[in-house]
């Protein structure tokens, strides 16, 4: 009987272990402190473009190695485990707003923009939330008219990342005021655009920014509107890329977390006896790595899965779980850390703080389990159960 297994190539290991030895050097978790205050990893970028890994996404003719989506979550999980600043920033690089250049963009913006992507002498951002509509994509009021060969942008995007580093913004907007899900269709603008202004900046938890931006009669060449109306089906499957790649940050980090108990509880004793050697750590430590691994099997399956993007099962349920688990482990990994947990002193502090966006960012939990919930409902059979419904 052949043995069926899922095994990291030598490539994949070699590619890991070169983001590894960066952030080794550089000492990323130790360092990743100072971006509490907002600031961004430039030079964290710069080396990661040295290492090529800013053009993973990026098709070979525009400068880049055309990687998939399972090797771009790898090297996301890797990064994550050392500087959560820097994560957040190279996924604005690898995740929808690139594939969405990639898949969609006339070839004169794809040679314009791609290459210098790649370099990482240009970032990029997606602006999908709006003050009153998160994930609720078809009910967005951003409009775009097409005017000729320009088209004119009006509307109003929230809670932004990269909105002072980005120049070009992937922005989900209708097309000539076209209601419903229908009218969905993407724009790309240039920040120097007259109109564009960060009006606003949110500062979270975890340190980073977030911003409102406002396009007020924001006009842009009509090669920019990339995608129009009928375009929600098109940008809701490029999106599924962030479905897997927010979770692996999530699971990077909870690794992170998990490194840091061992390593506290194997220094740390208490009247005389390691920490370690309690049963009491060792469940906790057990149960942490338990659903570590259950993460990580379901979200390499859903990243295996693209073609060109994950199936949006998969990646939904595999965020759902990740993000859940990562908020459990990093949590248990203050708690064993005891009050030093809870300070700026120790990685667990940040790595806690940071987790905690999983949850909230590309798509939150409870609007996925809708989208899990109801394709169960419709396509669950009684006869082959789960092979039904699963990627077997």
């Amino acid at each position: 009987m052949s043995t069926q297994q899922l095994k990291i190539t030598e490539e994949q290991r070699a590619l890991i272990g070169a983001v590894r030895t960066l952030a080794l050097d550089k000492d990323w978790r130790t360092n990743s402190i100072k971006y509490l205050d907002g600031s961004y990893p430039w030079d964290n970028l710069n080396d990661l473009a040295k290492l090529g890994v800013l053009g993973m996404s990026i098709p070979e003719e525009y400068g880049g190695t055309d990687l998939s989506v399972f090797d771009t979550a790898l090297v996301m999980e890797e990064v994550s485990k050392h500087c959560y600043a820097t994560a957040m920033a190279l996924m604005g690089m690898l995740g929808v707003q690139v594939r969405v250049i990639s898949n969609f963009a006339p070839e004169s913006m794809k040679r314009d923009i791609l290459p210098k992507v790649a370099s990482g002498e240009v970032h990029l951002a997606v602006c999908m939330t709006e003050p009153h509509a998160g994930t609720d994509v078809p009910n967005y009021k951003t409009n775009t008219v097409i005017q000729g060969d320009k088209a004119i942008v009006n509307g109003v995007k929230t809670l932004i990342s990269r909105a002072n580093e980005a120049e070009w913004f992937v922005v989900f907007t209708r097309i000539n005021g076209t209601p419903g899900r229908e009218g969905i269709g993407c724009v790309l603008v240039n920040r120097n655009s007259p109109g564009f202004e960060v009006t606003a900046r949110y500062q979270t938890m975890a340190g980073e920014y977030l911003a409102e931006i406002q396009f007020n009669n924001v006009e842009v060449p009509l090669e920019n509107v990339i995608l129009r109306e009928g375009g929600f089906k098109k940008l809701l499957g490029a999106f599924n890329t962030q479905r897997c790649l927010n979770p692996s940050v999530s699971l990077g980090m909870a690794e992170a977390a998990f490194e840091e108990a061992i390593k506290y509880v194997r220094e740390r004793s208490i009247r005389g006896q390691a920490v370690a050697e309690f049963q009491g750590i060792q469940w906790k430590l057990a149960e942490m790595y338990r659903d570590i691994e259950a993460g990580r099997a379901l979200l390499y399956q859903a990243a295996l899965s693209a073609n060109p993007f994950p199936d949006p099962h998969m990646a939904a349920v595999a965020k759902m779980f990740v993000n859940e688990m990562a908020i459990r482990v990093s949590s248990e990994a203050v708690q064993v850390h005891g009050g030093y947990g809870f300070t700026n002193d120790y990685p667990v502090s940040r790595i806690y703080r940071g987790v905690r966006y999983g949850t909230l960012g590309g798509g939150a939990t409870e609007a996925l389990k809708d989208l899990v919930g109801k394709k169960l409902v419709n396509d669950f059979d009684p006869v082959d159960g789960f092979l039904s419904v699963g990627n077997f």
